[in-house]
């Protein structure tokens, strides 16, 4: 199979036409892969269709962006049956039935939607300045491009959540990140790093990428894309199947063989999948 992530640049638009123009030429550039992935809180940029003040109140624009939503799903469906393929959609709030939103990413295949993630830990910054909230609950997708799991940003940063994905089967866990750092990108690209070294998995990355400045929630963004395996001799020493440059907008791609995965966790150099009861067993004497 082979894998599409984007380093995603926001766009300002005066309709939801523009949208669909720039998410349909996305796609098209990606149609020769099998799984595409959009980024965290890539959805934020409809909040430009409300205007200059709206998409400039934190807020407001949460409210903006979700007041879109069904819209969008059906955007990202159409052109996944269009083209055959898989897609992670860019994150964004959904409300529900609460008062306060969830960062929910979705998940699109050939037939329609398949299902949804939401964040699990939320940032210093969802927590005390956004008011986003958390929403208990990994979920596993069995899929013809694979079993799918998805570690939204700062939850890749936390190995326990990584090994119930791996525990429950998942061979390939994709996550969309949203950073405003440097530093805020090489702690996730460092997580998922990890979490692709000790579930002998694929990791894939997908960030935002350059400035926002009509939007206090994210007018910075600095990262890259990237596609990660454990480096256990069945792929690259340096765990990296593929990246982009830093800050450079646009897709990064590269094939995965589903059946090397399952060669990693049988007969790698070293067995950090098959092993990790032990460290779950060891204390401090």
């Amino acid at each position: 199979m082979k894998i599409a992530t984007a380093a995603y640049k926001f766009n300002w638009f005066e309709d939801f036409e523009a949208y669909r123009a720039k998410l349909t030429r996305w796609v098209e550039k990606a149609a020769d892969c099998d799984l595409l992935v959009f980024p965290e809180y890539g959805a934020m940029e409809l909040a430009s269709l409300g205007g200059r003040d709206i998409a400039g109140s934190l807020e407001a624009s949460l409210h903006e962006v979700a007041r879109h939503e069904i819209a969008r799903d059906t955007l990202h469906a159409d052109l996944a049956a269009a083209h055959g393929v898989h897609i992670l959609a860019a994150s964004g709030p959904h409300f529900g039935d609460s008062e306060r939103p969830v960062n929910r990413a979705v998940l699109f295949g050939p037939d329609g939607r398949i299902g949804h993630q939401d964040k699990q830990i939320m940032t210093r910054f969802e927590r005390e300045e956004w008011d986003v909230r958390g929403a208990p609950g990994l979920r596993v997708f069995d899929t013809p491009v694979g079993r799918l799991g998805i570690l939204v940003c700062y939850d890749s940063e936390f190995p326990l959540l990584g090994r119930q994905l791996a525990e429950a089967g998942v061979e390939i866990i994709l996550v969309p990140s949203c950073t405003d750092t440097v530093a805020g990108f090489n702690r996730v690209r460092i997580g998922s790093m990890a979490r692709a070294l000790e579930s002998q998995c694929i990791v894939v990355q997908s960030p935002t990428v350059g400035l926002c400045d009509w939007s206090p929630a994210v007018d910075e963004n600095r990262g890259r894309a990237a596609i990660y395996a454990p480096s256990d001799g069945h792929w690259p020493d340096s765990g990296i199947l593929a990246e982009g440059e830093m800050d450079q907008c646009g897709w990064v791609k590269a094939k995965v063989d589903l059946d090397k995965i399952r060669q990693s966790r049988e007969d790698g150099r070293v067995l950090p999948f098959a092993h990790w009861p032990e460290s779950a067993a060891s204390a401090v004497i």
